[in-house]
Formats: C-alpha cells, sequence, structure tokens
C-alpha cells in the first residue's frame, strides 16, 4: 500500500511536492517544483515541528531522531532532514526529484505532520567550517515552510 503526503509552500516562494513510500521499508520519494527563488542552490529541510505561530521559526530545527551532526543526503553522518539543496534555473523554478531512506511517511520518524523549509541559501552540507555548518549546513534565512500532510 502506497502512503502518500503532500506539502504546500505559499507566499513569493511557493510550489507544491509530493511524497509518496510504496512500503515501510522502501525509501520516500519527493518530487514536484519550488517557484520564487534566486537563481542557484537553496537549502532544503525537513524540520521538526509543523508549527507555524512565529512563521517558520517555529518550525524548530533540522528533523534529528538520531542526534547526529548536520551533513549531505548522502552523507553517513547527517539528520535525517537533510536533503541537501534544490537548484532553481534562471526562472527561478527548481525542479525537486528526491529518493531518500531517512524521512518515512509511516512509523516512530515520520515526517507527516513535520515542516519542509527552502532555505535563501545553498546548504554547504556540513562541510564549510562556518560556526552553524555543522547544525544547519549554513544555508541562512528560511524562505518558505509549509506542512507535510497525508493525502490520499
Amino acid at each position: 500500500m502506497v502512503v502518500k503526503a503532500v506539502c504546500v509552500l505559499a507566499g513569493s516562494v511557493h510550489g507544491t511536492l509530493f511524497f509518496a513510500q510504496e512500503n515501510d521499508s522502501s525509501p520516500t520519494k519527493v518530487t514536484g517544483q519550488v517557484s520564487g527563488l534566486t537563481q542557484g542552490k537553496h537549502g532544503f529541510h525537513i524540520h521538526e515541528f509543523g508549527d507555524y505561530t512565529n512563521g517558520c521559526t517555529s518550525a524548530g530545527a533540522h528533523f534529528n531522531p538520531h542526534s547526529k551532526e548536520h551533513g549531505g543526503p548522502d552523507m553517513a553522518e547527517r539528520h535525517s532532514g537533510d536533503l541537501g539543496n534544490i537548484e532553481a534555473g534562471e526562472d527561478g523554478v527548481a525542479k525537486v526529484d528526491i529518493t531518500d531512506k531517512q524521512i518515512p511517511l509511516t512509523g516512530v520518524n515520520s515526517i507527516i505532520g513535520r515542516s519542509l523549509v527552502v532555505h535563501a541559501d545553498p546548504d554547504d552540507l556540513g562541510l564549510g567550517g562556518q560556526t552553524d555548518s555543522k547544525t544547519t549546513g549554513h544555508a541562512g534565512a528560511r524562505l518558505a515552510c509549509g506542512v507535510i500532510g497525508i493525502t490520499k
């Protein structure tokens, strides 16, 4: 049974992201697009809360149930929510097509009800040497956020 979810980003940076997981042990596929970005790379992360009482700041830190340091999506040492970067073209649109094993839609570490955040700057994947490289990837301000919700 395929489990599906959706996340809608609204505002000057906007888009719709779709999540699908074939079964409890399969990776989750994330597809869709984000528009209204400046050309280049932008950090793309799952954050711990689906709370927007104080804007995207209320989404909390990166989703990190295993208490690891920040890293890239292909690294052994990473937060579960570290999805790396999306890249916008000259038209300000980033097409998203990511498959990841650490963002399940079921079980104790499900990302349903958490948030997706698009950042202003590139994620340095924990390798940049900045004081926040090992926590946020030095990805800058939160441009857009949305709650990941179950869908049919």
